[in-house]
């Protein structure tokens, strides 16, 4: 497999990256390296001389017209993540989220028309569930800018599929968690900064924490980008990944803590600003992709956990 990964050197591509080039395939990596945006030469250590780098944008799309020759799959993980962001500076989440992806689409269409397309997208754009746990026929009602991008984002992958053929598919993700994510701040994940606070001997603030989620281990996450892009039955689909486990985040928190073996937990009440936007409850429904892929999330959250913790412990300074 000849396979293009953009948002290679992030979190999900450099570990998806890795599962790769463990399994022989030929791996480019795009990335932009903006440093809002989680991109770490770090995080492809040890496998720099097996995979090819090329530092550029998304939204540049005469390089992605050259980067896409030749290529058997190519797995978009590119993306603005922050929901913030994309509230305060809408216009470059616009850029990146939705613009860039006509771009990609596009340079596929003129330029690889048969190779095959793997969307990293989101659950943020089902808003705030009606009924739990989420299926792929919920409603789709994103309460921010992030949202609204990512489904067009996605919209645009659907259509290059039917209309130009181009085999596509859709991965909605819940929590990403583990090695190689962002923790300098929570542009990433809340979880990030939760782990480099106890870390660094901090209180970690938990803001409500009745909200329940589910936390989906980056492993687990590799499993189900590889799955869609090796299945001809994916090709057109949406599937919601995420995991079997949901918890609030109060007792996430304790969990860590207890993980951890020592910590301090703070519960502060909901920011204003943020509380606006929060989609309240979360947990998926994954049953459609485990029906056709038979794909279903193999690592417990206490092992995930434990696996950041440790992680970070050792390399906490090549991320802050």
């Amino acid at each position: 497999m000849k396979a293009l990964i953009t948002g290679g050197l992030g979190f999900i591509g450099s570990n998806l990256a890795r599962r790769l080039v463990a399994e022989g395939a030929t791996v480019t990596l795009i990335d932009s390296l903006v440093p809002e945006y989680g991109g770490n030469l770090f995080n492809i250590e040890g496998i720099e001389d097996r995979v090819r780098v090329n530092i550029s944008d998304v939204r540049d799309q005469y390089s992605l017209c050259h980067l896409v020759k030749g290529q058997d799959v190519l797995f978009n993980l590119a993306g603005q993540t922050s929901h913030m962001d994309s509230m305060a500076r809408p216009e470059i989440d616009l850029d990146i989220n939705c613009k860039a992806q006509l771009s990609i689409l596009e340079a596929c269409r003129h330029h690889n028309p048969n190779i095959r397309v793997i969307f990293g997208s989101t659950r943020q754009i089902y808003g705030k569930p009606r009924y739990l746990p989420v299926d792929e026929n919920h409603p789709l009602d994103p309460v921010d800018v992030n949202g609204v991008n990512k489904l067009a984002g996605e919209q645009y992958h659907l259509l290059y599929g039917k209309v130009y053929g181009i085999a596509t598919t859709v991965l909605r993700l819940t929590n990403v968690v583990g090695p190689r994510m962002r923790v300098k701040d929570a542009r990433q994940t809340f979880l990030g900064v939760w782990i480099r606070n106890l870390i660094d001997g901090k209180p970690i603030e938990v803001w409500g924490g009745e909200q329940l989620r589910d936390i989906l281990d980056v492993i687990d996450c590799v499993d189900a980008l590889v799955l869609a892009a090796r299945s001809d039955k994916s090709a057109g689909q949406v599937y919601n990944v995420g995991s079997k486990e949901s918890i609030n985040l109060l007792d996430l928190g304790r969990l860590l803590i207890d993980v951890n073996g020592g910590g301090e937990l703070l519960v502060r009440e909901y920011p204003t600003d943020r509380k606006s936007i929060d989609i309240g409850d979360y947990y998926t429904n994954a049953d459609k992709i485990h029906a056709d892929l038979g794909w279903a999330p193999d690592v417990s959250l206490r092992d995930s956990l434990a696996g950041l913790l440790a992680y970070y412990r050792k390399n906490l300074f090549s991320y802050v």
